[in-house]
């Protein structure tokens, strides 16, 4: 079955003209704008359902951002309907919440890999397939967040669908399950949890097409529970930052080639 109309794109009703082959994929449309602002000459070019798409040019190449909702199924939607139209670069940027000790808010945290404690990548790949981003966009991103002097964490992260299932995980049915894994990611050095990136890193590598991805901690709970220091940091522009200046690596990185 044909899922465009009009030679558009079904969900995120956009076509090859639309869009750059370099994609930011942020969660919250608002953020499409915010992360638009940094691109030169930038057009809204469609806004369909939760996908925001704006326009513009990086080091003169075109790119675009677009973002998917929460969760897995939507940023699946996205990638697969960005990349059908010539997208072959994605950087995830969005939020999180620490789980390790060393992870404080307003840190930056760069996903190698993800754990796929949700749904959608089950639907693309068996689980014993790990969820990994692409080595060259990680580590620009860190290359990235290093030039602009951010406290940066690379390692693994947890992805889930259920923010209250983290968040209020004793009020659960399942709470013996969640309570026991989360200790488990724990022991096992999780940076951080968050909603996306196990999906869009195994579609990544069906698709063979690059991703990776970087948060912003906004807090985290196991600091709280230790008494330890954990403001609320909601400054989105210290991960966008990061993401611009990783794309703008890798467009000259792919010009040298």
């Amino acid at each position: 079955m044909n899922y465009s109309e009009n030679n558009k794109q079904y969900h995120i009703n956009l076509d090859s003209n639309d869009i750059g082959k370099y994609v930011i994929l942020p969660g919250d449309p608002k953020r499409s704008k915010k992360i638009a602002e940094h691109f030169e000459n930038a057009k809204l070019v469609a806004d369909n359902r939760e996908y925001v798409t704006y326009t513009g040019f990086l080091n003169g190449e075109k790119v675009s951002v677009t973002s998917t909702g929460i969760g897995g199924p939507s940023a699946a939607i996205a990638m697969e309907e960005l990349t059908k139209i010539g997208a072959h670069t994605f950087i995830r940027v969005g939020t999180c919440g620490g789980i390790s000790l060393d992870v404080k808010s307003g840190d930056i945290v760069i996903a190698n890999a993800a754990i796929r404690a949700e749904g959608t990548s089950k639907e693309y790949a068996p689980i014993e397939f790990p969820a990994v981003s692409d080595f060259l966009v990680t580590s620009t991103l860190k290359k990235a967040s290093d030039s602009l002097k951010q406290n940066s964490h690379l390692g693994v992260v947890q992805c889930k669908d259920s923010f209250y299932g983290q968040h209020e995980a004793d009020k659960m049915p399942i709470s013996y399950e969640l309570n026991n894994k989360w200790q488990a990611w724990k022991k096992l050095g999780a940076l951080a949890s968050e909603m996306e990136s196990a999906a869009l890193f195994t579609v990544s590598h069906y698709l063979k097409v690059r991703c990776g991805a970087c948060f912003l901690v906004v807090a985290n709970q196991e600091r709280e529970k230790e008494n330890l220091e954990n403001p609320v940091v909601h400054d989105t522009e210290i991960p966008i930052k990061v993401a611009i200046k990783a794309l703008e690596y890798l467009i000259e990185d792919d010009k040298n080639k």
